[in-house]
């Protein structure tokens, strides 16, 4: 079982900057694929990033490479999302998700959720 408390969403202009944090309570914290997705309203649910706790491998979508840094702190068994150059079409839910074991490439396979938190950028 994990249990997940994102926080660090909030409104923000084109250009600016979040940070997105996500606490994870688990008893193997260091074999678990942390990761962030996304959901715009009207939208499917994207992922946006992971990483594999044990390793820091991460894994990135195209639209958020090179903008997004997915980064872990494990003496805090927290996950943070460093979203830079934000635009409009960054505006979603957030959700932190986590499964046991090694990330995919499609970012697939997550089992444990938490409740989101809401990015805006304005135009």
């Amino acid at each position: 079982q994990v249990q997940l408390v994102e926080s660090g969403g909030g409104s923000v202009q084109a250009g600016g900057s979040l940070r997105l944090s996500c606490a994870a309570a688990t008893y193997a914290y260091i074999s678990i694929c942390m990761g962030w997705f996304r959901q715009a309203p009207g939208k499917e649910r994207e992922g946006v990033a992971s990483i594999y706790t044990h390793t820091s491998h991460t894994y990135y979508a195209d639209s958020v490479k090179g903008r997004f840094t997915i980064s872990e702190d494990n003496a805090k068994n927290t996950v943070y999302l460093q979203m830079n150059s934000l635009t409009p079409e960054d505006t979603a839910m957030y959700y932190c998700a986590a499964m046991y074991g090694p990330c995919t490439p499609n970012l697939s396979g997550f089992n444990y959720w938490g409740q989101g938190t809401q990015v805006t950028v304005s135009s």
